[in-house]
């Protein structure tokens, strides 16, 4: 006879989708944990066995998230070196936040206001992506592709357009993806003296 034996990580998958899906939809402070346990099928036990509280729960959804961006950042620049790294970082930033939008909207819109530990995760997170388009951008400097610029400024302020246009999109749907990268992903490399050569991709 076969037993049944519970998968925990199944389990805390499911929590968290089920999680993105009720966050997503009505907020940090509306959603209740019962909501969470119909959703997902499990139980308010198991619940409290992967995640002590509500906050840790929304703050695993951010780093799920985190992690999400940061493999897809790192897949697609493996093989580019110097602008062709920064291009495509930046690339892939936008179309994974284009692409998952229940948790850019938990990230980006419903962590904002909410206190001191999910500011800090928030920024955080941010930190560590500016960080990564820095080292990317500093790796350009040194080849000679661009000229030196202030590379920690710099990858801020392109997260900081990144986000406000991902923002008004999480909100309104427009603008869409093809539009967000023929807008504004030029504007962000001529921000630094970088001009795309035609048919360079």
């Amino acid at each position: 006879m076969t037993h049944f034996r519970p998968d925990p990580e199944n389990t805390r998958s499911r929590i968290l989708d089920a999680a993105l899906d009720v966050f997503s939809r009505k907020g940090y402070h509306d959603t209740r944990l019962d909501e969470i346990v119909s959703e997902s099928t499990t139980s308010k036990g198991s619940i409290y066995f992967h995640f002590p509280n509500k906050e840790q729960l929304f703050l695993a959804l951010v780093d799920q998230f985190a992690d999400l961006l940061e493999r897809r950042v790192t897949e697609a620049i493996a093989r580019a070196s110097g602008m062709a790294r920064v291009r495509l970082a930046l690339e892939t930033v936008i179309a994974t936040f284009s692409k998952y939008r229940r948790p850019a909207k938990i990230l980006l819109v419903q962590a904002v206001g909410l206190g001191a530990p999910f500011e800090n995760k928030r920024n955080a997170v941010t930190d560590h992506f500016a960080q990564m388009i820095a080292c990317y951008l500093q790796e350009a400097i040194d080849a000679g592709e661009i000229a030196p610029v202030d590379v920690e400024v710099v990858s801020h302020a392109w997260m900081g357009a990144i986000y406000n246009v991902i923002v008004r999109w999480v909100y309104t749907g427009e603008p869409e993806l093809p539009r967000i990268m023929a807008g504004l992903l030029p504007l962000l490399l001529r921000s630094v003296g970088y001009e795309e050569k035609i048919g360079e991709q």
